[in-house]
């Protein structure tokens, strides 16, 4: 494990917080290279690298809304993969309807809602090191880690009309104790320079980061940020926006 000495965030000049929600690290920006500082780098690589793919993630914005509308084909495909018991989690997650009423209420209902779905490492999963699941798999197979709560939570707010500068995918440092462990969660911000609302499978309760102090951000990324040059393809991002694809037409 990384070791306990936290790393404080860079600020936003907008904001004065390491939260801004511009917080997209140039790719020149690094890390030492060992220790903490070796993991929060490969934390920070993998984040760059999912910008550019971001890009075929958008194409696919028109379907963001599926898992709530999974027709037939889909909850056919998701017995075929995971068994009997998956269109009834399917079919339970459409009928979990986010509430008609305040922003707090929507973002309270979709971050329990993906929270109710059990924690399991990829490794143990997905038998993959690192494993991004759609929301099909991740409800349908009833599991997932840090990055399929934050995405599940992601699209399902962009299905509800939340606009996309509004939501940023942050990598974060997660202290625990005398441990520091590479985490991602969602951040909401109402405004560039408003304070985020934090949506964490860690912590049930959607907080303003103020009441995070357990969180250091590494890297944060959405949509918008999917046409900045000179980042490398990562093959997850591209291999989730196929699946995320083919399970629209099914």
């Amino acid at each position: 494990m990384p070791g306990s000495k936290a790393a404080s965030g860079k600020c936003d000049k907008r904001t004065g917080h390491p939260w801004g929600a511009g917080q997209g690290f140039p790719a020149g920006n690094s890390a030492p290279a060992t220790g903490e500082g070796a993991a929060a780098q490969r934390c920070m690589t993998r984040g760059r690298g999912a910008l550019l793919a971001l890009a075929l993630l958008a194409q696919a914005s028109a379907a963001v809304a599926y898992l709530d509308h999974a027709g037939a084909g889909v909850l056919r495909y998701a017995e075929t993969r995971f068994g009997p018991p998956a269109p009834p989690r399917i079919l339970r997650w459409q009928q979990q309807h986010p509430p008609a009423g305040s922003l707090q209420a929507l973002l309270e209902a979709v971050n329990a809602q993906a929270n109710s779905v059990p924690a399991v490492a990829d490794a143990e999963h997905w038998q993959q090191a690192e494993y991004w699941a759609t929301p099909v798999e991740f409800v349908g197979s009833n599991g997932g880690d840090c990055e399929d709560y934050a995405i599940a939570k992601y699209l399902e707010l962009r299905a509800a009309g939340v606009p996309v500068e509004r939501l940023r995918l942050t990598y974060v440092r997660a202290l625990s104790g005398q441990r520091i462990e590479n985490h991602m969660v969602l951040a909401y911000y109402a405004s560039p320079a408003a304070e985020p609302l934090i949506l964490d499978n860690l912590n049930p309760r959607v907080l303003p980061v103020s009441q995070r102090a357990d969180l250091v951000p590494v890297f944060s990324f959405n949509d918008e940020d999917s046409g900045r040059a000179g980042v490398p393809m990562v093959r997850r991002w591209r291999d989730l926006q196929q699946r995320l694809l083919a399970e629209r037409e099914l």
